[in-house]
């Protein structure tokens, strides 16, 4: 079976073109991502791509998540030792004040949490709980955008699997015909229940594995789906990143052993963003992933905001077929010349 190209849709892909010179190339799934999708716009995204494209739609949830919200002009820098004001409701933040989604997260921290926000780009240390506040002190500065993901060094903040804008965004999906659904943040069975009891028993559902406790529970979680999707980037928030590659050899043999399709995604072609040919690295890692087992790769800030989304749809198509004619017999010449 040909190993499958999920695209995700964002401003550099949203136009006919764009879309029509992907699907000629062969796209299995266009990805609403709704961490960065407004639910007054899914409607609209949906009907665009339909007009398009006869290619399926899937909507990618929120899911267990926290994200920052809004920041002055998208772009704060938060300083070394300075105070920041966590807040309980939503604000424009700036270097002394943030709030987070979902708003339950605030209730839930205490003195010592350690917030890291955007890959560990800024890190904030609680030192006071107030009721109206949360006091923090920056231990690692940088500059911040908007909605960028956040995890916390506590255990035991609990986090709804699915958002309310995601159920309001499936219904929509649902009344649209959408058959497609990925939950993001996959941690147990029981999440993948709830929303097998929202989509459906006839829709296709991918479960997310990027969290720790998505990877342990992955033998409860495996029977429960239709396919699984290993985010290699938000698992690095939680892993260390030299256990990356072997996480994703290990998650890939359970799951064909299963017969569980597995796609993988994040920083296949990340040089592509900006350039328009990847690195040796990437096109290599794309290759080893494919001869692991993956059944398909995603692509994600490289059509959603990269400068060469076409390109980028190209070059993994053609290490697709490069992978296709390949066999542990081929030759040098063989492979060069074929």
């Amino acid at each position: 079976m040909r190993n499958k190209i999920l695209v995700t849709i964002g401003p550099a892909s949203f136009n006919k073109q764009t879309i029509t010179e992907m699907d000629a190339i062969g796209v299995y799934l266009f990805r609403i991502n709704l961490s960065h999708t407004k639910l007054s716009d899914v409607t609209d995204v949906i009907n665009s791509l339909r007009s398009w494209s006869d290619t399926p739609i899937s909507l990618d949830t929120e899911g267990a998540q926290i994200r920052n919200e809004a920041m002055r002009n998208n772009e704060v820098e938060f300083c070394k030792g300075t105070l920041v004001n966590i807040h309980p409701g939503s604000i424009i933040g700036d270097s002394a004040n943030i709030s987070f989604t979902p708003k339950s997260v605030f209730c839930q921290l205490r003195v010592d949490d350690v917030i890291n926000v955007d890959f560990n780009t800024v890190s904030l240390k609680v030192i006071e709980v107030h009721s109206d506040k949360i006091v923090s002190i920056v231990e690692s500065g940088g500059i911040v955008g908007s909605n960028k993901a956040t995890d916390i060094n506590n255990s035991n903040i609990e986090l709804d699997p699915i958002t309310e804008k995601d159920r309001k965004a499936i219904k929509i999906g649902l009344d649209l015909g959408i058959k497609h659904f990925s939950l993001s943040f996959t941690n147990k069975a029981s999440d993948v229940l709830l929303m097998r009891e929202i989509i459906g028993a006839e829709s296709q559902l991918i479960s997310k594995i990027e969290s720790i406790k998505g990877v342990l529970n992955l033998d409860e979680i495996l029977p429960l789906v239709d396919q699984i999707l290993i985010d290699r980037g938000d698992l690095s928030r939680e892993v260390s990143i030299e256990k990356i590659p072997f996480i994703q050899r290990r998650i890939i043999s359970k799951a064909r052993s299963k017969d569980t399709p597995v796609f993988v995604a994040t920083n296949l072609l990340e040089s592509m963003i900006k350039k328009s040919t990847p690195t040796r690295a990437e096109v290599n890692d794309i290759a080893s992933t494919l001869l692991m087992g993956a059944n398909g790769l995603v692509l994600a800030a490289e059509t959603a905001i990269g400068a060469h989304p076409v390109g980028a749809v190209k070059m993994t198509n053609a290490l697709m077929t490069q992978f296709d004619r390949w066999t542990p017999d081929s030759s040098c010449r063989e492979i060069i010349f074929n």
